[in-house]
């Protein structure tokens, strides 16, 4: 949808019903579910301000290296068992690390031959080989959020670029896989920059964007950001994401089980959000699958499938 930034920000500043209410007529009935596996944790070279996982920051997460072909199976198997359609392979660090390179593809090829599941992969910045290479071992979906707008992107992190971010997921398009591709609320950002974020992601035009709504995690830089936003901002920054981005799942993603109230989660899934990233996240714990499934099926929603 082509919306000036002046309308969506009056829409944002407008009546918070009526706001709802307008995301509604994008809104279908389907939620769609996935999950993801922490596949390499820790030690990054980038200086991301909010992330547990950075090298910069004296953190309490545990790190390990890239997990087991048989490790990833089972999750991917627990992950379907939860009615899960996508299952995601995410690693740690700035770009995919060639000596586990090859892994990572046969991971790839493991979810593939689950029937009825998705493969994803989260595996930082890409080049245009590794595009290449992922597309052929038959990858449908790859996650790389721009964080928060181009405008905000100088205070989050300067170890890469937000065009960095964006020529990732222009080569994940390029190549003809489906693009996942969200944000971080919470991190400082104003009202007036959520807007630029959804006009960004209409301008990269996503099939899926999560929204994550920053933990903060103590040792970094952001760990006392709790103020940051409230319940009702968090449901005017979904909606107009669902105004601006008609045509793209908008997605819980982590933070939610801390940062949103079960009423205001039951509001935003009833108006704007038709995806929910379920079970645990990277470095931090969410909500039991069957709490998501009792809460779609008491929406009257229905969980879609591949």
């Amino acid at each position: 949808m082509d919306m000036t930034k002046k309308k969506l920000l009056e829409l944002y500043n407008s009546e918070l019903e009526l706001l709802l209410q307008k995301a509604a007529q994008y809104t279908t009935k389907n939620v769609d579910f996935c999950s993801l596996i922490s596949a390499r944790t820790g030690k990054c070279s980038q200086n991301c301000k909010y992330c547990a996982q950075s090298s910069y920051y004296r953190t309490e997460i545990e790190t390990h290296p890239l997990v087991s072909l048989e490790k990833v199976r089972k999750a991917a198997e627990h992950a379907k068992e939860n009615m899960a359609s996508h299952f995601a392979i995410v690693t740690s660090g700035k770009t995919p690390d060639e000596s586990d390179f090859d892994t990572m593809l046969e991971m790839i090829k493991v979810v593939n031959n689950i029937g009825g599941l998705k493969s994803c992969a989260s595996i930082g910045i890409l080049n245009e080989e590794q595009a290449k290479r992922l597309k052929e071992a038959g990858l449908k979906r790859f996650h790389h959020n721009i964080n928060t707008c181009k405008s905000y992107h100088p205070q989050i992190c300067t170890t890469h670029t937000y065009e960095d971010r964006v020529n990732t997921a222009k080569l994940v398009k390029k190549y003809g896989m489906e693009l996942c591709c969200g944000v971080i609320i919470g991190m400082g950002e104003t009202a007036e920059q959520r807007v630029e974020m959804a006009i960004e992601l209409a301008e990269i035009a996503p099939d899926s964007i999560p929204v994550n709504f920053l933990t903060p995690i103590e040792g970094t830089p952001f760990e006392n950001y709790w103020d940051k936003i409230d319940d009702e901002n968090i449901l005017r920054t979904l909606a107009i994401f669902k105004i601006a981005n008609p045509n793209s799942v908008i997605r819980f993603a982590g933070g939610r089980k801390l940062r949103l109230s079960a009423k205001n989660q039951e509001l935003a899934l009833k108006y704007c959000v038709e995806g929910i990233l379920i079970g645990n996240y990277l470095t931090t714990i969410g909500i039991e699958p069957k709490e998501d499934i009792d809460l779609v099926n008491k929406l009257g929603k229905v969980i879609a499938h591949v």
